[in-house]
């Protein structure tokens, strides 16, 4: 659906950091189409516009969550968005994680800072159907203990299949310090049988996805999401273009040996 905003109320509102929310959503009357794991919503704030925002989480009820941080006049005004207050969705857009490809194989799932958000509902989809899949690794780095969101859901995650680092720890933080691709070496996977999911800021994108290359895992089975300026959803309006990808319309994930080319050109 890409037209006129449907209707969503906020039925919850979770502070995640200082600066971020996540938005728990219901239907008013209408309901969009199901959402799968790695797509996004263009999420109307009334009176301010709209943004793309990934899925955070796709609860059995037909809700959605967003999580939002404030970087602008939109997502401030979106992050701040109270219990009752009605908001505006369109979509599904985009192409997904592409899990269904993953089965049988060890997965990893890499993400820095906010990147966690769209790669939340994989993991929930992967611990939801373990018996599908290998071993389950879910790395998390993030500049400080204060910016990572999700914290109370990494903490039972940790437990079992989850690293974490920051790049600039406080004084109760007792855990990894470092860029979160040092947390590959104590990360086991079998590199011929595994399928990885990366998120996050670009330059740890790139590190991480060579690095898991070179450790054997082809470039085609390393799926990545990547952020450009998205304005209409549907590829006609170009800001999210990266060379010859739209990324509203072809991404936002993409393989490595598709991506690596692109993000390689300084001017893209």
């Amino acid at each position: 659906m890409t037209g006129v905003p449907v209707p969503y109320s906020v039925v919850a509102r979770r502070q995640e950091t200082n600066d971020t929310a996540t938005l728990r959503l219901r239907p008013v009357a209408e309901q969009l189409p199901a959402f799968a794991p790695g797509q996004f919503a263009m999420v109307h704030a009334f009176g301010r516009g709209e943004i793309p925002l990934s899925v955070s989480e796709i609860p059995p009820d037909g809700g959605l969550c967003h999580t939002v941080r404030a970087v602008g006049a939109v997502s401030e005004a979106l992050s701040r968005a109270r219990e009752g207050e009605v908001i505006g969705l369109r979509g599904p857009f985009g192409t997904t994680w592409g899990l269904e490809t993953a089965v049988g194989r060890d997965i990893v799932v890499i993400a820095g800072g906010i990147g966690l958000a769209p790669l939340r509902p994989l993991v929930h989809a992967v611990t939801a159907d373990r018996a599908r899949f290998g071993r389950l690794s879910v790395l998390i780095g993030a500049r400080t203990p204060a910016d990572l969101i999700h914290a109370d859901e990494i903490a039972q995650w940790r437990a079992t299949f989850t690293g974490v680092t920051v790049d600039r720890p406080d004084d109760r933080w007792r855990g990894h310090v470092g860029l979160v691709t040092q947390l590959l070496d104590s990360t086991h996977f079998v590199p011929e049988n595994s399928t990885a999911f990366l998120c996050g800021p670009e330059p740890m994108i790139r590190s991480a996805a060579r690095n898991l290359s070179h450790r054997g895992i082809p470039e085609q089975r390393i799926q990545v999401s990547l952020e450009r300026n998205m304005r209409c959803g549907t590829g006609h309006c170009g800001h999210c273009q990266l060379g010859p990808v739209l990324l509203c319309r072809d991404g936002p994930v993409l393989s490595w040996d598709r991506a690596a080319p692109l993000l390689g050109v300084r001017e893209l």
